[in-house]
Formats: structure tokens, C-alpha cells, sequence
């Protein structure tokens, strides 16, 4: 089931960058969108699906685990965030700078990005396994596997619109697929090989998910105009976790 779950939030987002091609130029507007409600999706995956059961499974000292886990995993990707050379836009000039950028071609910084996201998800997904409930696991991977995919449409136009070959776009798209497929089997053996961990290992993803959220995903989603319906696009991602929660429990 580990192996699975792996293959399918991996495979989302090549799902997406297929569905990407169908439909290269994407509009701000619907982009924001389906990001918004993928931001809404991962939220309430990484509350419902890691950070209360890190709490209930904390024991004693379970808020000041679930706590310290929570900004671990923040920090841990800001420093990630800040140290690994990286663009977060692939074409335009909302660009970050970081140390030996120039060093490197932009669709290797482009994908770094990208990993440096897919990484913590995917072992956001493995971590899911460690607490013995099917059902909590499958909801993190299944929202995790749900956002990845318009994740997975909106960064096929860029690359293509940067010059970026469609077979070396889509290898770039499958190797960050692959990068979750990873993260899940390491944060799955993590947590088996030490079960003790647990209670701060779900904490752990669960921050690092909600720096992903608040870092990046919201700004950008609110930056072109469309806030509004970005936040209901959110409002609803949560919604459709919640509901998936509450029929799976």
C-alpha cells in the first residue's frame, strides 16, 4: 500500500503536466485558482492528518512535541528555502536571488524548486503510514495527490514559454514526481524504524507543509487580482478534505 500511495501522489503530478500540455497558456486567474484550492487542500490535510494526530499520539507531552515539530519543520525548509539555489518563477522578473544562481541554467533552478517543496510532501505522505491508521495515511496522500496536480498544470506553460523543449519539459515534470515518490518511502521507513519519533515526525511535516502554504502558495495566488476567488477557491479545497475526512473516519 506504501508502494502505491508512493506511485500515485508521485504520478499526480505528472497527471497534471499531461493535462498542462493540453492546455498551454494558462491565465493568471485560473491558475491562482486551482492553486488556491490545492493550498486549501494540503491545509487541511496537514491539521486533520498530521498535526492533531501528532498531538493524540504525543502522549504526555504532546502539545510541546507537536509544537516543537511544527517550527522544526518550518525552519528546516526556510533554511532549505534560503541555502539551495533556486527561482521560484521560471520566466518573468519575480525572481528571489540566491548565492551561484548564475552558476545554473533556469530550468535546473526551476525544478530545484519545485523539489524543494516535493520533498517534504512526499515525506509528509510516508510519515501518514507511521501512525497504524489506513484511513489518516490515505487522506494525506490523497490531498497531498490532489493538489500535486494542478501543481503539475501550471508549471508546464512557463517552461514551454522559456524555450524549453516539450520532451525535456515533461522529464523535468516526472523527475519531481519521482522526488515524492521518495520523500513518501523515507518518511514511511523513518517513522517504521523508529516509531518513538512519530508524534514529532507528523508535526514535523505538517510545519513543513504549512510554510509551503504561507510562504508561497497564498502570496502567489493573491498577486494577480483574483483574491477573492482565491480564498473561496481555498475555503472549498479545505471543505473537500474535511468531507473526504469525516466519510473515510
Amino acid at each position: 500500500m506504501v508502494l502505491l500511495t508512493a506511485l500515485g501522489v508521485g504520478g499526480a503530478t505528472v497527471i497534471g503536466s499531461i493535462i498542462g500540455f493540453a492546455f498551454k497558456k494558462i491565465s493568471h486567474k485560473f491558475s491562482d485558482i486551482v492553486l488556491s484550492f490545492a493550498a486549501g487542500v494540503m491545509l487541511a490535510a496537514a491539521v486533520l492528518g498530521l498535526i492533531l494526530p501528532s498531538l493524540e499520539y504525543g502522549g504526555k507531552f504532546g502539545l510541546i512535541t507537536t509544537i516543537a515539530g511544527i517550527f522544526a519543520g518550518a525552519v528546516c525548509l526556510s533554511l532549505i528555502d534560503r541555502l539551495v539555489p533556486h527561482l521560484h518563477k521560471l520566466a518573468g522578473v519575480d525572481t528571489e536571488t540566491h548565492e551561484h544562481n548564475a552558476a545554473l541554467s533556469k530550468v535546473l533552478l526551476f525544478v530545484t524548486a519545485i523539489a524543494i517543496h516535493n520533498l517534504p510532501e512526499g515525506i509528509a505522505a510516508g510519515v501518514g503510514f507511521g501512525s497504524g491508521s489506513p484511513s489518516e495515511a490515505l487522506l494525506i496522500a490523497g490531498g497531498i495527490a490532489l493538489q500535486n496536480i494542478p501543481e503539475g498544470m501550471v508549471i508546464i506553460g512557463p517552461m514551454l514559454a522559456a524555450g524549453v523543449k516539450p520532451g525535456r519539459t515533461f522529464l523535468c515534470a516526472l523527475a519531481t514526481g519521482l522526488i515524492e515518490v521518495v520523500g513518501t518511502l523515507l518518511g514511511y521507513f523513518a517513522v517504521s524504524v523508529a516509531s518513538a519519533i512519530l508524534p514529532f515526525a507528523l508535526a514535523f511535516a505538517g510545519g513543513t507543509m504549512l510554510y509551503v502554504i504561507s510562504d508561497e502558495m497564498i502570496p502567489e495566488t493573491h498577486a494577480h487580482g483574483s483574491e477573492r476567488g482565491a480564498t473561496y477557491a481555498l475555503l472549498v479545497g479545505f471543505c473537500v478534505m474535511l468531507i473526504s475526512d469525516v466519510l473515510l473516519g
